[in-house]
């Protein structure tokens, strides 16, 4: 394909988003969602969107041909395709990361982990693990705050871990950063009793509920990722078990977790008998999100 099809003039963009922002409202997407695609994948900056001064460019250089972005956005509005799979990146933190079907698009309540991880340690160093990494977002985080730390960083899916080392190769972490395919702790034995922290934003979404999820959830992001079992506890039941051979005294344990299900995550950890200052912690739209404990 030759570079003329990636050329538009000024008018034909400007022409394609009013089509495209009256379809989105006539949809109920969100149309701000069209400014945001032309940010990504036309290079058009808030302003020349703002005061339309983009119309008379004579030439727009755009990352695919104009009758590609026409049938993603349709696909945006008729199969509720997640527009942050349509530019293949999503903004969080302070990072682009680079995004496609075989991950979790990274939310920006899930941020509050990297703080809440920070808070909890003082001048620390050694291994840390993200478990269940997928876009690598999380693992990012980590080495960013904590300048001093090796990040062990696992998951399932083939798929995802490229989509994080790619992750980790764009933003300049590939040598903080390791990369294992397996289940939860399983990859990391050999490091057992090491880890001074673990980060998890695991699947807790019980099994009954997946479909009432919106249609850009249930539809286009990987099941694996969402399922947390019939009580949407399974899979953070496993990390509370087994983490404490993992951690060494004094080790963060930290997991993002749903709505509703801080009562039950507390009472799991002190049931376990091996963690000590159990906390929860909201996010900012108050919602208690966050488990924090330490391995006794």
């Amino acid at each position: 394909m030759g570079e003329k099809h990636l050329i538009v003039s000024g008018l034909q963009l400007w022409q394609w988003r009013n089509a495209a922002i009256q379809a989105a409202i006539a949809t109920d997407v969100p149309p701000i969602e069209v400014d945001w695609l032309l940010i990504e994948v036309a290079g058009l900056d808030r302003l020349a969107l703002r005061l339309e001064s983009f119309k008379n460019w004579p030439q727009i250089q755009l990352q695919f041909p104009l009758e590609e972005l026409e049938q993603l956005w349709q696909r945006r509005l008729n199969d509720r395709l997640p527009v942050q799979y349509i530019a293949g990146v999503t903004p969080w933190r302070n990072f682009q990361i680079v995004v496609s079907s075989a991950v979790l698009i990274p939310r920006p309540e899930t941020e509050c982990l990297i703080d809440l991880a920070l808070a909890s340690t003082s001048g620390v160093s050694g291994h840390w693990a993200d478990l269940g990494t997928g876009s690598g977002a999380i693992a990012l985080g980590l080495a960013d705050v904590l300048p001093n730390i090796t990040i062990h960083a696992v998951d399932y899916s083939l798929e995802a871990l490229a989509i994080a080392q790619t992750n980790a190769d764009n933003l300049g972490y590939a040598d903080r950063i390791k990369f294992y395919h397996g289940s939860w702790w399983e990859p990391l034995t050999l490091l057992k009793g090491q880890f001074s922290g673990m980060v998890s934003n695991p699947p807790y979404i019980p099994t009954s509920t997946l479909p009432t999820l919106q249609p850009e959830v249930v539809n286009h992001e990987p099941h694996l990722a969402l399922d947390g079992g019939g009580d949407g506890l399974d899979c953070i039941r496993h990390l509370i078990e087994i983490s404490p051979s993992y951690l060494q005294p004094g080790g963060v344990w930290l997991i993002e977790m749903m709505s509703g299900q801080a009562d039950a995550v507390r009472k799991l950890l002190q049931n376990q008998g091996s963690y000590y200052n159990i906390q929860i912690h909201a996010d900012l739209a108050g919602i208690e999100r966050f488990a924090l404990a330490y391995r006794s």
